[in-house]
C-alpha cells in the first residue's frame, strides 16, 4: 500500500469515528494549494478546496475527492474545536511537554486522562480530549508550558496513520484505540483566556446645561418600557451625539452614561453599545 493510500484509508476510518479530516503533505501542512492569492481571508466560502483545516469533512465521498486532488499527500489532519481539543506535547531540543503537563497537573490538582493518544516522531504525544459543548478553546503555543501546544478552534492534529518528514504517527502501543475522555475542568480553565474585567463607571450629573440634557436623556432610557428600550436608547444616543458634535458633551461621558442606563434596564452591554454606535453613525451620515 502506498503512503498516499494509507493516509486516505486512515482518514476514512477517522470519519467513521466522527472526525472531520483533510489531506496533509509530508511537512504536516495542507496538501491542496490555495486557489487564492496571498493575504486572502476566505475560509472556504468560495466553494473551492484549498483552505486547509476549513476543507475538513466528515463526508467520505468528499474526503476521497480531496485526496484525489492531493496525490502527494502522506497524511491527514483532524479538525479540532467543538468536541475535540488536542494537546501537542513536544519532547525535543531540551523541551519536555510531558513533564510540563505533569507539573501543571500537580500544581492545579487534576489527573491526566488515559485518553486517545498518538505517538509523534519527536518522541512526544498528541492527547485527544473531549471539550464541553459551546466552549471555544483557542489555539496556543507554549502558553501553558514550554513544549505544550493547544489545538482548538480552527486548529488540527496530525492523524494516526500519517507520515511526516520525521517519521510516523501512530496510536500509543499500550493504550491503543480508546475513548476520547473529557478535558479536566482545571486544565480547561488554563486553556481559556482570562476574562476581561472592565471597571464599572457611574455617571455623576454635572449640573451644567449639557449635564442636565444628558440627565434627561438618561431618564428617557431608564423609563423605557420593555419592547421600546432599544428604540428609546437609539433616540437618546442620537440626541446626545448632537451635543457631542456641538462640543457640549464628551463622547465617552455620554456613551458611558447611556450604556449604564441601558444595562440597568436589562439590555446586554454589547447590544447597548451597538445601538449607540448605530445612532452615532446615523448622526454622522445626517
Amino acid at each position: 500500500m502506498t503512503t498516499w493510500a494509507r493516509a486516505r484509508d486512515s482518514a476514512l476510518y477517522a470519519i467513521q469515528r466522527g472526525y472531520a479530516v483533510f489531506p496533509l503533505s509530508i511537512n504536516k501542512t495542507p496538501a491542496i494549494r490555495s486557489p487564492h492569492d496571498k493575504g486572502h481571508n476566505c475560509r472556504g466560502q468560495c466553494g473551492q478546496p484549498g483552505h486547509g483545516v476549513h476543507d475538513a469533512t466528515t463526508d467520505p465521498a468528499q474526503a476521497r475527492r480531496l485526496f484525489d486532488l492531493a496525490p502527494r499527500a502522506t497524511g491527514y489532519g483532524i479538525a479540532c474545536g467543538g468536541k475535540l481539543i488536542g494537546l501537542d506535547l513536544d519532547r525535543k531540543n531540551g523541551v519536555d511537554g510531558c513533564a510540563g503537563l505533569n507539573q501543571l497537573a500537580a500544581e492545579h490538582g487534576f489527573t491526566i486522562p488515559r485518553t486517545m493518544t498518538v505517538c509523534t516522531p519527536s518522541g512526544g504525544f498528541h492527547l485527544w480530549l473531549a471539550g464541553p459543548a459551546g466552549v471555544a478553546v483557542p489555539n496556543s503555543a507554549g502558553r501553558l508550558a514550554p513544549g505544550i501546544d493547544v489545538r482548538g478552534t480552527a486548529g488540527y492534529l496530525v492523524g494516526p496513520g500519517s507520515i511526516g518528514r520525521e517519521g510516523d504517527y501512530g496510536l500509543h502501543p499500550t493504550l491503543g484505540e480508546v475513548d476520547v475522555l473529557p478535558v479536566p475542568e482545571q486544565l480547561l480553565k488554563l486553556m481559556l483566556p482570562a476574562p476581561v474585567i472592565r471597571p464599572r463607571c457611574t455617571y455623576v450629573p454635572t449640573g451644567d446645561g449639557a449635564g442636565r440634557a444628558l440627565d434627561g436623556l438618561v431618564r428617557v432610557v431608564l423609563g423605557a418600557a420593555e419592547g421600546t428600550r432599544n428604540d428609546r436608547l437609539f433616540w437618546a444616543a442620537a440626541k446626545a451625539w448632537g451635543h457631542v458634535l456641538n462640543g457640549h458633551l464628551a463622547a465617552d461621558e455620554a456613551e458611558r452614561a447611556l450604556v449604564e442606563a441601558a444595562v440597568s434596564r436589562g439590555l446586554a452591554e454589547a447590544e447597548a453599545r451597538r445601538t449607540i454606535a448605530s445612532a452615532q453613525r446615523a448622526g454622522v451620515a445626517a
